[in-house]
């Protein structure tokens, strides 16, 4: 038997929310992949702990007992080390990592210890050469994902990796490559073709992360029906995922980092839960316990035979 592999997909900026049609995209996006997983039910405040035939979904707490809004370099600092970061830093913090931030991430990264374990290890986006080029400018820092990753001295996917199917675009389809990035021979998935795409890279691999970010996009500037079209998306390649994916062989983690797109009434971060989501046949193993974004870190170490 092949050894045990597992895909994060990290949705930034996704909460649990109240049940307002005015507010929140979740109550009337059409979601039948996930409302599947979910025994029918939709992602919202309120919601416990509920395990279908595939899937287990538990409420999780970004809050990590600091008072203020979390933010997505403490957020995602937590989730890629194990660590109560914005503790350990005095305050939630982003959304980029600022130095005492920065500094945990680099060395207490999940791909840092991957690696020293012999284990394989990749960031599945694909960054455009105008990224690269900002980040030796100085123009732009890493997010904590890049920076953990690049703590690991791993490479973060390029548009070669992009052209040659091993990376994604952010936007899962690389339409965004060819309309707004200039590249029109990038090449274009349908939403479940993306889906499957996953599910085949994943399993090359024992620990895949995709990191989308188009959610908290949506939160911060989006209409309700534009962050209603981006949920639908995202519920397209989740089905072409689940169709693809081999439950025996490995598992699919989603999660977040703090809420925002689940309440439009404001453009700001929430204090709401975020969802977390368990998808294979180790799933009930492996979300034991899971409470909060310091337990993703552990329990994948645990789950791939590191601990």
């Amino acid at each position: 038997m092949s050894s045990p592999h597992l895909l994060l997909i990290f949705l930034d900026g996704v909460g649990l929310g109240p049940p307002d049609p005015d507010h929140n995209p979740f109550v009337s996006a059409e979601i039948p992949n996930l409302r599947r997983l979910l025994n029918g039910h939709r992602p919202i405040a309120g919601l416990g702990p509920i395990e279908s035939d595939r899937a287990v979904f538990i409420p999780t707490d970004a809050r990590l007992g600091v008072e203020g809004l979390p933010q997505s370099a403490t957020g995602q600092g937590a989730i890629v080390t194990g660590l109560n970061v914005p503790r350990l830093v005095g305050e939630h913090w982003g959304p980029l990592p600022n130095p005492p931030v920065a500094d945990l991430i680099r060395r207490e990264s999940l791909f840092l210890k991957l690696k020293a374990q012999g284990l394989d290890a990749a960031l599945l986006n694909a960054y455009p050469q105008r990224y690269f080029d900002a980040i030796r400018s100085g123009h732009r820092l890493l997010s904590a994902i890049p920076l953990a990753l690049t703590a690991a001295d791993l490479p973060q996917m390029t548009a070669a990796d992009l052209h040659a199917g091993r990376a994604l675009s952010a936007d899962l389809t690389g339409e965004g490559w060819r309309t707004q990035l200039g590249v029109p021979d990038a090449p274009v998935y349908s939403l479940p073709e993306a889906g499957q795409r996953l599910a085949e890279l994943s399993s090359a691999r024992a620990f895949s992360f995709f990191e989308y970010w188009l959610s908290d996009y949506a939160g911060h500037r989006g209409s309700l029906a534009q962050a209603r079209l981006m949920l639908e998306g995202l519920d397209a390649m989740l089905g072409g995922l689940l169709d693809a994916w081999d439950d025996q062989a490995g598992l699919i983690v989603i999660t977040s980092d703090h809420g925002n797109v689940e309440d439009l009434s404001h453009r700001h971060h929430t204090l709401n839960a975020v969802p977390t989501l368990v998808i294979g046949a180790a799933r009930t193993e492996f979300a034991q316990g899971l409470s909060d974004l310091t337990h993703f870190a552990p329990a994948i170490l645990n789950y791939l035979a590191l601990a």
